[in-house]
C-alpha cells in the first residue's frame, strides 16, 4: 500500500491551493499520510510514495508551477503513481460533463504513466491579481465553480486506488 501522498499545485490566487487542502484532508480521512504543497517549494518527490499534481488554469495553459514541477521531478515520478487535475472553467461546464486536458496536460499525460486527470471547475473572486483576473471579473463573469463534493469524491478514488497497490 501507497502510505504517504504529495498534493502538489500551482496557482495564482489561491483557489487551486484551497482544493489541494481538500485532496490531501480526503485522502488524510482515508488513511493515508498527505500533504498539499505548493509545487514550486517542493524539492525532492523521493519521500512519497503517490503524488498528485494540481494547476489552476490560464488562457488555455496548465498554471506554470505545475508545468515545471513535472518538468523537475519527472524521473522520480516515473516511478510511482501520480494523478494530475486542472481547475479553470468559469462556468458549470466541469460540472455537467468530463472536460478533457488542454494540451500540455495531455502531453504530459502521454510521456507519463499517470493514473488519471480531471478538470474541476474554478473560482475567480473580487480581489484576484492581474489584469486578466480583474477585467473577467469587472464583466461579471467571475465566481465560484468549485465542487467540493466531486473534489472529494475524486480523492476518494484515489485512496481506493492506492489501498490497491
Amino acid at each position: 500500500m501507497a502510505d504517504t501522498v504529495l498534493v502538489a499545485y500551482g496557482t495564482t490566487n489561491g483557489s487551486t491551493a484551497e482544493i489541494a487542502e481538500v485532496v490531501a484532508e480526503t485522502l488524510r480521512e482515508g488513511g493515508l499520510t498527505a500533504q498539499a504543497l505548493p509545487a514550486r517549494s517542493v524539492t525532492s518527490v523521493a519521500s512519497y510514495d503517490a503524488v498528485v499534481v494540481g494547476g489552476g488554469l490560464y488562457a488555455g495553459r496548465w498554471h506554470k508551477d505545475a508545468r515545471r514541477f513535472v518538468r523537475r521531478h519527472r524521473v522520480e515520478l516515473a516511478h510511482r503513481p501520480v494523478w494530475l487535475f486542472s481547475s479553470g472553467p468559469l462556468d458549470s461546464s466541469a460540472a455537467d460533463r468530463d472536460v478533457p486536458p488542454v494540451r500540455g496536460v495531455q502531453r504530459t499525460m502521454n510521456r507519463m504513466d499517470v493514473q488519471g486527470h480531471i478538470t474541476f471547475g474554478g473560482c475567480l473572486k473580487e480581489g484576484a491579481r492581474g489584469r486578466i483576473a480583474n477585467m473577467i471579473i469587472s464583466s461579471g463573469k467571475g465566481g465560484d465553480f468549485r465542487d467540493f463534493g466531486a473534489i472529494e469524491e475524486w480523492a476518494k478514488d484515489i485512496a481506493a486506488s492506492l489501498a490497491r497497490v
